[in-house]
């Protein structure tokens, strides 16, 4: 069946629409007493999806009184489901512009204010953190982006025309990780094949289980071969929930440890092998060489003779035992720079900045392409893409991509995406934790920030598009 791209527009799942209540409660210091997110949501009349946008807010700040949850309101329109970061994408984008209106009735920096209230333990659950580094986003991302240089009051910075605002958010994602298989293979030309029923939809999936074969099994790059993406191999999740990376590294990471203990103990019990007689346990694999003390071999050359049909070992990953007992997430900071046009309505992107803390990174490449991709897309939630209900069909009035908006070149001013040293020993044997979603979570709220500092207007209502700016510049007078 082929759709055409009227048919996409309502055969395919959406984003649902969410209506967000925010009530927030402080002392005079900054300190929050009370804190509340209740969403109401929409779902097809047949669906079952919630779009959860107050979860991430249990875990974000410290408050003594709390109230989240969800209202679902299943209507006939085309059926809604999980996009990029469900739930944070479209919670943060109200919390944190909520934040932000806070820190300013106070008088305190909405940096120092995130600051006031980080945690030292989850304050929903009170189960310690795995590992915070919030607030070293927080602070660093401040001191590379120059927030020392943002005018508190609104509408207090010039550049011809244009009326320019800083904004920030912080971002908070969870980590997930679920139950994946993995083989590895080693054949007589000492060729490490990676087999595993894994997806890469773009996000680097075959360079991360690549690069962990190789630096397991001390063999260089070009010598493994990744093979995903087929049903009849060993089962893993996909891509999806910022899990892939975690989930199919460690069951590659727990194939890849038994195929070397595999060789090295075929080696070491090989009579033909320099290895015969020594601990298996002291072998070491560096170049395609194993070797003990001044004794080596090429592993090619161990394969070729003693098992010339190759060698195979697999591996598995399941949640630890205790994963449950610690409260594990991935956290950023988004900073952001901002010009409106008071007589056009315009926004325009001049800088941003993400700076983030998401377990050990396996490739900087791939996993900056991913943030700064989230960015992107936030500052499309923030500024562009909507889309309205004709209510007498419960369909979309736009139905091609033609006039569905969203960012372009010319829309994204300077944008870095900054990752923070960390490994996260609770979360999986390697530390590893996703990306994909973190990027998206919270950058809306920084542009939205940042156009109030700029002129001094909220929208509350997103895309905060020219007429609704226009509308609020008239407002006050400008």
């Amino acid at each position: 069946m082929a759709f055409s791209r009227q048919h996409m527009m309502h055969g395919t799942i959406h984003r649902p629409a969410t209506l967000q209540r925010v009530r927030l409660g402080a002392t005079p210091d900054g300190k929050l007493t009370a804190m509340s997110l209740m969403t109401t949501t929409h779902c097809h009349r047949d669906g079952q999806f919630v779009e959860h946008a107050s979860n991430f807010a249990r875990s974000l700040y410290a408050a003594p009184n709390r109230l989240t949850g969800h209202r679902l309101v299943k209507l006939d329109l085309p059926g809604a489901g999980p996009m990029r970061a469900p739930g944070e994408a479209s919670g943060m984008l109200s919390l944190e512009v909520a934040m932000d209106e806070l820190a300013e009735k106070l008088g305190i920096d909405p940096v120092q204010l995130r600051l006031i209230n980080e945690p030292e333990v989850d304050p929903e659950t009170g189960k310690p953190f795995s590992i915070r580094q919030l607030a070293r986003c927080l602070k660093e991302g401040a001191q590379m982006f120059g927030w020392d240089r943002r005018l508190p009051r609104v509408g207090e910075v010039r550049d011809g025309r244009w009326l320019v605002g800083m904004g920030m958010a912080a971002a908070i994602r969870g980590n997930f990780l679920l139950p994946a298989k993995c083989s590895f293979t080693v054949d007589a030309d000492g060729v490490i094949t990676v087999k595993q029923g894994m997806t890469d939809i773009g996000t680097g999936t075959y360079t991360v289980l690549a690069q962990i074969a190789a630096e397991t099994l001390g063999v260089p790059l070009k010598d493994v071969r990744v093979e995903i993406g087929d049903s009849e191999l060993p089962p893993a999740p996909g891509s999806g929930g910022q899990f892939g990376a975690a989930t199919a590294g460690s069951a590659a990471l727990a194939a890849g440890m038994n195929l070397r203990k595999a060789i090295a103990e075929l080696a070491a019990n090989d009579p033909g092998s320099p290895l015969q007689g020594g601990p298996a346990e002291e072998v070491t694999f560096e170049d395609g060489v194993i070797a003990i003390g001044n004794r080596s071999e090429r592993i090619a050359t161990l394969i070729r003779r003693a098992k010339p049909d190759g060698l195979t070992a697999e591996g598995e990953i399941r949640p630890a035992a205790d994963a449950r007992n610690w409260s594990q997430h991935t956290y950023g900071a988004h900073f952001c720079e901002v010009g409106v046009d008071p007589i056009t309505g315009e926004t325009r992107v001049r800088r941003m900045l993400g700076v983030f803390a998401a377990g050990r990174i396996l490739n900087w490449k791939t996993a900056r392409s991913q943030l700064t991709g989230g960015m992107i897309w936030g500052v499309g939630s923030a500024l562009h893409e909507g889309n309205a209900v004709d209510p007498r069909y419960g369909s979309f009035i736009n139905q091609d991509l033609a006039q569905y908006l969203v960012p372009v070149q010319a829309d994204i001013g300077e944008l870095d995406a900054i990752m923070l040293d960390e490994v996260d020993d609770k979360a999986n044997p390697m530390g590893i934790k996703g990306v994909g979603e973190l990027g998206i979570s919270g950058a809306g709220a920084a542009v939205a920030n940042a156009i109030y500092n700029a002129c001094g207007v909220r929208v509350r209502e997103y895309p905060i598009t020219p007429d609704k700016l226009l509308e609020g510049l008239v407002a006050k007078g400008l």
